[in-house]
């Protein structure tokens, strides 16, 4: 079964599961495992259709946006969650943030040259794009507190395997993450025209609740010791979770309930008061201006062409025009 409960004054309204840009927590019955699903689509499309990257990459930025919404809706004070990467592939950058209540956005910054030769070689997989790096997982309370940031491995199991690594070592929490990401190409009616192309990505986190003292407990495997019994929930749990196909994940009629209900009903599922996200960037002319009056009078003169000095921001790609007089250099 999946029963419905609040974290808040009002009771969930269930037409709200069927909708996309949502993060559901939600808690397995009876075994000590917590959860939270992600559906997203019109964020996606939103943020993919603002840049012009190839598929590979928009996959990949997506795989990134769609973490960050997961990790960052279970905030529990209003601040800043961000992902960035550094790495020697292709994809040498990507950069995703959540921000409560809510806001999301994120680029990718490409090697347009190293793609290509990638592309040309072989079918693409993430580890193609980003090589051989560091993912970093910062948490931001806020000018009055001290920031968080833990820096795991980037290597071949991509950003879910990184982020895997991240709350082993960093939150000591045994974490499993299952995501899927892709377009959907919708036909034109007249057969000729560029078919619509609709961004979709799904995932499904669970956690072993930690004991008091927050370690799972668990312990490396052994061909003579018993599993406890928090271990065989957990590897019911993690069994289950891996038996989730992409299509599942990306299917708009396959809604978030009907999903745990699949793999979990035997248990008993509870889930709680969804959190939505939409984009949000946070450039504004104003932040642009406080920055270039930071520069000196050679710097504003590298950046003038035709007369006028040119800004766009990475998130969102709006672009801002400046005379160069208007700052003292």
């Amino acid at each position: 079964m999946v029963s419905l409960v609040t974290t808040g004054d009002q009771p969930i309204n269930e037409e709200t599961l069927h909708l996309d840009d949502m993060v559901i927590p939600f808690q397995i019955e009876g075994i000590g495992i917590r959860g939270r699903v992600a559906r997203l689509s019109p964020l996606v499309t939103d943020v993919m259709s603002r840049h012009d990257y190839p598929e590979p990459v928009a996959t990949l930025l997506g795989e990134a946006l769609t973490l960050v919404a997961l990790l960052g809706t279970a905030l529990k004070f209003e601040g800043k969650f961000t992902l960035q990467t550094k790495t020697d592939g292709p994809v040498s950058m990507l950069v995703a943030d959540y921000e409560s209540p809510g806001n999301l956005r994120g680029y990718a910054h490409v090697d347009t040259d190293a793609l290509a030769k990638v592309m040309e070689s072989r079918m693409v997989k993430s580890e193609d794009l980003t090589g051989k790096g560091y993912l970093a997982l910062t948490i931001d309370q806020g000018v009055d507190m001290e920031r968080y940031q833990g820096i795991v491995e980037l290597g071949d199991g991509g950003l879910a395997e990184a982020a895997h690594e991240y709350f082993d070592q960093s939150e000591q929490i045994a974490t499993k993450i299952r995501m899927a990401v892709g377009p959907l190409y919708e036909r034109s009616a007249d057969g000729e025209s560029e078919p619509k192309v609709t961004w979709r990505a799904g995932a499904i986190m669970v956690q072993h609740l930690p004991r008091e003292g927050g370690l799972t407990g668990f312990r490396e495997p052994d061909e003579e010791r018993k599993l406890t019994s928090e271990e065989l929930n957990w590897e019911h749990a993690t069994v289950l979770l891996h038996s989730v196909t992409d299509a599942e994940l990306l299917d708009p009629d396959v809604t978030a309930d009907r999903l745990l209900y699949r793999l979990y009903h035997e248990d008993g599922v509870r889930v709680y008061s969804p959190v939505g996200v939409q984009f949000g960037c946070r450039c504004s002319r104003q932040k642009i201006e406080g920055v270039l009056n930071t520069f000196n009078q050679d710097d504003l003169n590298h950046m003038t062409e035709n007369g006028r000095i040119e800004a766009k921001c990475e998130f969102c790609a709006e672009k801002y025009e400046f005379d160069p007089a208007e700052f003292a250099g």
